[in-house]
């Protein structure tokens, strides 16, 4: 009779589970620098989430660009890779493209969203989201020790991130047609990267928003703990 452990072993035999493990990437961190040494660890947590917020907005932009080429063009750019260039430069010198007429954050993000929307619509809407997630975090996307965020705005940016997604799959433009063409279900594709990369961005909003909401006083547990440890976890002498 065979032994209970080989048993287990078939199943997992027969699913090519016995081959090495494929390489899906890697936690990712950033480089050592001198301005660690004023980041608390809430800080560090807080620019991480903002690289990796403003990473997947680039991504969702490349996606869009992808399927939608006419906006690119539409903004007279050579060609898709030019167009993430100047869209990474404006978020990051803060200068919104002309189309948006110098609004900022959620009143950008509306206008990119308009129906009647005539300019590269992919530009406004991934510049206005970004804008608004770091006006949401006191206009910063690094973070130190004298910096604060409130919970509350973080809340609220992933609310707006949520409602964004939505507007972007269900509005329709003054021909009838999706405002720009994202993710797609049919009997040939299911393709729904763009919604996991919103949820990616939401996930993180609302995770930093709740540590932020327990910070205070998870530090007056750990002083309690502190003086707990000091008193009943000290090494006794053993000679």
């Amino acid at each position: 009779m065979l032994r209970r452990p080989l048993l287990l072993a078939l199943p997992l035999a027969a699913l090519g589970c016995t081959s090495a493990p494929q390489t899906r990437g890697s936690a990712r961190g950033e480089p050592a620098s001198a301005g660690e040494a004023i980041q608390s660890d809430t800080n560090r947590m807080a620019t991480l989430a903002m690289r990796d917020n403003l990473s997947s907005l680039m991504l969702l932009a490349d996606k869009l660009y992808r399927r939608n080429p006419a906006e690119w063009r539409r903004a007279g750019q050579p060609g898709r890779e030019a167009a993430l260039d100047s869209l990474a430069a404006a978020i990051r010198m803060a200068q919104p493209p002309a189309s948006l007429m110098g609004r900022r954050d959620i009143a950008a993000m509306a206008l990119s969203l308009q129906p009647d929307f005539a300019g590269d619509r992919v530009a406004a809407f991934v510049y206005a989201t970004a804008d608004m997630l770091i006006t949401a975090h006191g206009g910063k996307t690094s973070f130190n020790l004298l910096d604060g965020l409130e919970p509350q705005l973080l809340h609220n940016a992933a609310r707006n991130v949520e409602a964004a997604a939505w507007l972007l799959a269900t509005r329709r433009n003054t021909a009838g047609q999706p405002l720009l063409l994202a993710d797609e279900i049919n009997a040939q594709e299911r393709n729904l990267s763009f919604e996991r990369e919103f949820g990616k961005i939401i996930g993180r909003l609302d995770l930093l928003a709740a540590y932020l909401t327990e910070k205070l006083r998870r530090a007056a547990i750990g002083y309690v703990q502190s003086l707990l440890g000091g008193q009943f976890f000290q090494f006794l002498p053993v000679r």
